[in-house]
């Protein structure tokens, strides 16, 4: 009997490249690419080096939620997102503080720009603008194809950073429930996902710390794929959720496999690269028990001795129970307390005993609770 040959990933994904090609052909050669978009990802850095990544894509022509959007409205937005056609192997330029930077897409239309500011400027915003500009022309009447990436600097006095996940950390997702994940995920656009009660106040209290300046900075980490990036970055700003770098992941084929990279590998790496970027600053980890987020923390931990300053979990799941314990004990002799929180109140009172928010924001932490559970009950 002979045995069953697999084909290998790296066949598969060259397969899968041309065929993007090919499609990517026919859609410009029948005039069905009218136009294209730069979108830069917020990106951050330091004095010494800026990462700006971000994707060129057609247009998919998605635009600004309405709370009044239909479920079948939100259903082809969110589709859309996931049908980009994305453009490879095509050239921009960044301009930063007079100087110009060059990079190409690659085969998924992603692009990654590393800048190395002059050393005689002094940055007094710490959000930054990179202009972008796609050098090459790719379809017919293309005109000037623009774009603005906002980056993160540090800039004045930062107690402490924030690391947070997104799904079931900000907003219901029910990422352990396929079904109710992907009935949420495609039925629902960025005004009517709900963060959870008091997020926001939580949130901005944090950003504010002691001095009552929002220069604390955030980095959300999430599983998510890149296609929803709009769509959670609205959803921050709807909710005045405080503006932060969103770091997300390609879910495709790779050379590799399957699916480019797991839930755990993907957090680990960017939030290696927050805490190397920014290596004299202590970190809060914020995360829930639904998946991974405590394990892949206490990996944090033990890499980054005496960087994690408080690790929050919201309680999203009882059967993880036992396990956050047990994790929190091995945390606890490494250091670092990390405290499972039914609920952003709970929270907020152990950080307003530490001294890392005030009197006052706690104050609208808890209205702000009270307000959005009952609008909730009014939905």
């Amino acid at each position: 009997m002979s045995k069953k040959r697999n084909i290998p990933l790296t066949i598969l994904y060259e397969i899968k490249l041309a065929i993007s090609q090919a499609v990517l052909w026919l859609w410009i050669k029948f005039g069905l690419v009218k136009s294209l978009l730069i979108i830069p990802f917020e990106g951050f850095g330091n004095e010494k080096e800026i990462l700006l990544v971000g994707r060129v894509i057609r247009d998919n022509r998605i635009g600004a939620s309405n709370p009044e959007d239909s479920v079948w409205q939100n259903i082809s937005k969110m589709r859309r997102r996931f049908m980009s056609v994305v453009i490879p192997r095509v050239e921009l330029k960044a301009e930063f503080q007079g100087e110009e930077y060059f990079t190409k897409t690659d085969e998924e239309g992603y692009f990654e720009f590393k800048i190395h500011p002059k050393e005689s400027l002094k940055f007094s915003s710490r959000w930054q603008q990179i202009e972008l500009t796609l050098m090459d022309q790719v379809i017919r009447n293309q005109g000037e194809i623009r774009s603005c990436g906002d980056v993160f600097l540090p800039v004045g006095n930062i107690d402490y950073g924030i690391i947070s996940d997104v799904d079931d950390t900000i907003i219901p997702t029910g990422a352990m429930r396929m079904a109710e994940m992907l009935k949420t995920t495609f039925a629902k656009n960025a005004h009517t996902r709900v963060p959870f009660p008091g997020v926001s106040a939580f949130y901005k209290a944090l950003q504010k710390g002691i001095d009552g300046i929002e220069s604390n900075p955030f980095f959300y980490v999430s599983s998510s794929p890149w296609n929803l990036y709009d769509f959670l970055h609205e959803l921050l700003q709807i909710h005045h959720i405080p503006k932060g770098p969103l770091m997300l992941r390609d879910i495709g084929l790779s050379r590799t496999e399957l699916i480019s990279g797991s839930h755990s590998e993907h957090k680990l790496e960017q939030i290696r690269h927050i805490l190397s970027t920014y290596s004299q600053l202590p970190f809060m980890l914020i995360g829930d028990s639904g998946q991974e987020d405590p394990t892949i923390y206490l990996q944090v931990v033990r890499e980054f001795p005496g960087r994690i300053m408080m690790i929050f979990i919201r309680d999203v799941h009882a059967s993880k129970h036992a396990s956050v314990k047990q994790i929190s004990k091995e945390m606890k002799e490494l250091g670092v307390e990390m405290l499972l929180v039914k609920n952003t109140v709970e929270a907020s009172q152990y950080a307003l005993a530490k001294g890392w928010i005030v009197e006052e924001d706690m104050d609208e932490i808890v209205q702000e609770k009270v307000k959005n559970e009952a609008d909730n009950e009014d939905v």
